[in-house]
C-alpha cells in the first residue's frame, strides 16, 4: 500500500514538473529585460514677492495648462506703488523737457559770449540731471510694473497640481512654495543595466514598456512605447530598491528610458519592466550598413 502512494506521488511530480517546464513561456536570449521606476519632473511654485493670498484657483489633482493662471496676491500696494512710480515719470519728463528746452536755446548763445561760460555750464548740468532724473524714474517704474505682475503665478507648463500648499488669506514671503505640480512631459523610467549586459544597449534604441496594471480593455498590462535616451558613463552599486536577479553589490549602470507615447495612466514612482528586443536592433544594424 505504501509502495503505491509512494508511486503515485512520484507520478505526481513527475506530471506536475512536465506541465511546467512546457507551459511556462520560453525566455528569449535576444530579449533584455529591465526594471525601472516612472519619473516625472517636478516643479515647485512660489510668488517672487510677500504679501496676502488672495485666491487660490486649483485644486490637487487639477489639470493645468501652461499659461494658466493658478494663484493671486492682494495687489493693492503693488498698484500704489505703480501708479506713484508712473506719477514720478511724468514729473520728471516735465522738468527734463523743460531743462532741454533752456539748454538748447541759450547754447548757441555761449559761442559769442552772450551769455557767461558758467551760465552754459549750469544750464548743461541741469539739463544732464533732469534727464538722469527722468530715466531714473522710467526704471522705477518698470520695477514697480514688475512687481506688481509678480503677484500672479501661472503655470510654467502643462501638468498636474500634485500639492496645494497654501489657501487664501495666508501671508507668504518670496520664494514660498505655494503650488507643487508634475510636468506632464517629459515622461522617462530611471533603471538600471549590468555590466555585462552594456555592450547591447545604445543611445536611441527602442524598446518596450509594460506597467502592472492591465488595461480593461484588452486584459493586458498596458504597453508603451520608448527609447534609450541617456546612459551613465559612470558605473554604481545597484541600488536597494532597485530589483535585479543578480547581487546586490553588482556593479550597474544607470539609463534613462524615454516614453513616446504618454498618457494619464502613468504615475509617479509607478514600477514598469522594459523589454529591449535586441535582435531587432541587430537588424536594423545591419540594413543600415548595407545602403
Amino acid at each position: 500500500m505504501k509502495k503505491k502512494i509512494i508511486a503515485l506521488i512520484l507520478l505526481l511530480l513527475i506530471i506536475g514538473v512536465s506541465v511546467f517546464f512546457f507551459t511556462r513561456k520560453k525566455e528569449n536570449p535576444n530579449e533584455l529585460t529591465l526594471y525601472g521606476n516612472i519619473e516625472i519632473r517636478q516643479v515647485d511654485l512660489s510668488f517672487q514677492v510677500s504679501g496676502i493670498i488672495g485666491k487660490m484657483l486649483k485644486e490637487e489633482g487639477d489639470s493645468i495648462k501652461k499659461g494658466e493662471l493658478l494663484a493671486i496676491l492682494d495687489d493693492r500696494d503693488y498698484k500704489s506703488n505703480l501708479e506713484k512710480a508712473a506719477a514720478e515719470v511724468d514729473k520728471t519728463l516735465a522738468l527734463k523737457n523743460d531743462a532741454s528746452e533752456k539748454f538748447f536755446r541759450n547754447a548757441p548763445l555761449a559761442s559769442d559770449n552772450t551769455i557767461s561760460k558758467q551760465e552754459y555750464d549750469t544750464l548743461k548740468n541741469t539739463n544732464d540731471k533732469a534727464m538722469a532724473d527722468y530715466n531714473s524714474a522710467v526704471a522705477q517704474k518698470n520695477y514697480a510694473k514688475n512687481q506688481l505682475s509678480y503677484t500672479k503665478i501661472y503655470a510654467p507648463d502643462d501638468g498636474i497640481v500634485m500639492v496645494r500648499v497654501q489657501e487664501p488669506g495666508a501671508t507668504v514671503n518670496k520664494g514660498q512654495i505655494v503650488y507643487s505640480i508634475s510636468k506632464t512631459k517629459p515622461v522617462w523610467i530611471r533603471a538600471y543595466v549590468n555590466e555585462t549586459d552594456l555592450g547591447n544597449i545604445k543611445y536611441g534604441q527602442s524598446v518596450d514598456v509594460y506597467t502592472d496594471t492591465k488595461s480593461p480593455a484588452t486584459g493586458e498590462k498596458r504597453k508603451y512605447k520608448g527609447y534609450i535616451g541617456y546612459i551613465s558613463p559612470v558605473a554604481e552599486f545597484t541600488p536597494k530598491t532597485v530589483q535585479s536577479t543578480d547581487l546586490r553589490t553588482d556593479l550597474v549602470y544607470r539609463i534613462r528610458v524615454y516614453i513616446d507615447d504618454i498618457d494619464e495612466y502613468l504615475r509617479q514612482g509607478m514600477p514598469v519592466t522594459i523589454k529591449v528586443d535586441l535582435l531587432s536592433e541587430n537588424n536594423q544594424e545591419a540594413v543600415q550598413s548595407l545602403k
